[in-house]
């Protein structure tokens, strides 16, 4: 029997996948304008990291139903909240970080309903 998506954190893990999905893609695209000397994403890439390994554990937790979810929610709603700000400084001039933005408000959403 096949139980995706089922419990009570599961909209939380798809939200969190998606930002993991467009946070690699943010990231990589401010590591290629850092290499080429453009410092104006500095401070959006490290905000897409911490958001990266914040909510790739939610995913992974949500994806258990790990009791453990709820607290750790709060942190990645902060972190997420914190990137999308960062990234909607830049969504104008990168899809990238329009798309990121993007996949952090829904996963702030999504963390704010099941925060502890």
């Amino acid at each position: 029997m096949h139980h995706h998506g089922a419990g009570p954190y599961a909209e939380a893990g798809q939200a969190a996948g998606r930002c993991v999905e467009a946070g690699q893609a943010c990231l990589a695209h401010c590591l290629v304008l850092l290499g080429n000397g453009d410092a104006s994403l500095a401070a959006c890439s490290k905000s897409v990291n911490q958001m990266l390994a914040l909510c790739t554990a939610l995913q992974s937790l949500a994806n258990q139903q790990s009791p453990m979810t709820p607290g750790l929610a709060k942190v990645c709603f902060d972190a997420c909240s914190s990137c999308e700000k960062e990234c909607r400084k830049h969504e104008d001039e990168h899809a990238e970080c329009r798309a990121c933005a993007e996949s952090c408000a829904g996963c702030a959403k999504a963390c704010k309903d099941i925060m502890a």
